[in-house]
């Protein structure tokens, strides 16, 4: 079953008479009004202010990575590597995404609430909240209530779009619109009310081995690469995807969106970057549809698969349902 719902699309009375207008004029009422509705729903998103949490969540990740060039070294840079690769791909790119939003593959539910932890520590927020702000962003992508578009502007679509402060009203509403099938699972829960308790937890781990092992230089030096400075970094190569892969690359399918395929931000999110694919086959676990589209994220779903970790994995096309 697809988990990406419709929206209704918001009912345009003028219709009749923008039909009757010249092509040119008809086209400039039709902007006006479309533009008149994102200014109506971005009034909306931010009523309610800024979130305060978000923003110290953040600046305090950005803050912290900027003291990297002052310790470096060659444990810490190895450590940022392997953490990128397994909170971003693993995590995000595997557990978030294709597991838990789009169902491509399925496996034990130990290894789904691993995949889900491991998420957790990329610090993109909760994984009940991940999922239900992409499959919305599916189902409306690029029109009027996306969460974040590049028609929104093209920073709101990158990072801008989570500083709002959401409501616990709106919360539920969105998760029971768009996460019905998970959103009363106790495992995800749990991970969902400890987001913030896992980031200290770990963050203190590995100041404790990098000090056991190399005492205050080792320890600052893998707890800034280790945890800031590759946070910093798997944020801004996730949020890429919502902002580069809508406005720069190449298409290999005719969507109703503005999705593209960006080798380079493919490259940063070990596959993700195949966005166009993914928007024209949302179900798949195979985002790279042609041979120079490398999808690392895929190759692990099949080293799961290979040791009996996987099964039903969605390798291949089913026309997206509407």
């Amino acid at each position: 079953m697809s988990h990406v719902l419709e929206e209704p699309r918001p009912a345009r009375s003028s219709t009749a008479h923008v039909n009757t207008l010249p092509k040119a004029d008809a086209a400039a009422v039709a902007a006006a009004q479309e533009a008149a509705r994102r200014r109506e729903h971005h009034e909306h998103v931010t009523r309610n202010g800024l979130s305060w949490v978000v923003l110290v969540w953040f600046g305090v990740i950005h803050l912290g990575a900027l003291a990297a060039p002052w310790y470096f070294t060659k444990t810490g840079l190895i450590l940022l590597i392997v953490l990128h690769w397994l909170t971003g791909s693993i995590g995000v790119c595997m557990g978030y995404h294709r597991l838990l939003t789009h169902s491509g593959f399925t496996t034990y539910p130990i290894v789904r609430y691993f995949l889900a932890w491991i998420g957790t520590l990329a610090g993109e927020g909760t994984c009940l909240y991940w999922v239900a702000n992409h499959r919305k962003h599916h189902a409306l992508s690029d029109r009027v209530g996306d969460p974040h578009s590049p028609h929104d502007g093209s920073w709101w679509s990158h990072m801008s779009w989570m500083f709002p402060h959401v409501s616990r009203e709106d919360m539920k509403e969105l998760y029971d619109r768009w996460v019905p099938d998970i959103k009363d699972d106790r495992g995800l829960q749990f991970l969902e009310k400890t987001f913030l308790l896992s980031h200290f937890l770990f963050g203190g781990m590995i100041f404790a081995i990098g000090y056991l092992f190399g005492g205050m230089e080792l320890a600052m030096s893998v707890l800034i690469w280790g945890v800031f400075l590759r946070l910093a970094l798997v944020l801004h190569s996730t949020w890429a995807v919502n902002s580069a892969s809508h406005i720069w690359g190449y298409r290999n399918y005719e969507t109703n969106d503005d999705s593209r395929n960006n080798w380079w931000v493919a490259l940063i999110t070990y596959g993700e970057g195949w966005h166009n694919n993914h928007h024209a086959y949302p179900r798949m676990a195979r985002h790279g549809h042609r041979w120079w589209e490398i999808d690392m994220t895929f190759g692990a779903v099949r080293l799961l698969q290979a040791l009996g970790l996987a099964w039903d994995v969605v390798d291949h096309q089913h026309k997206k349902k509407s």
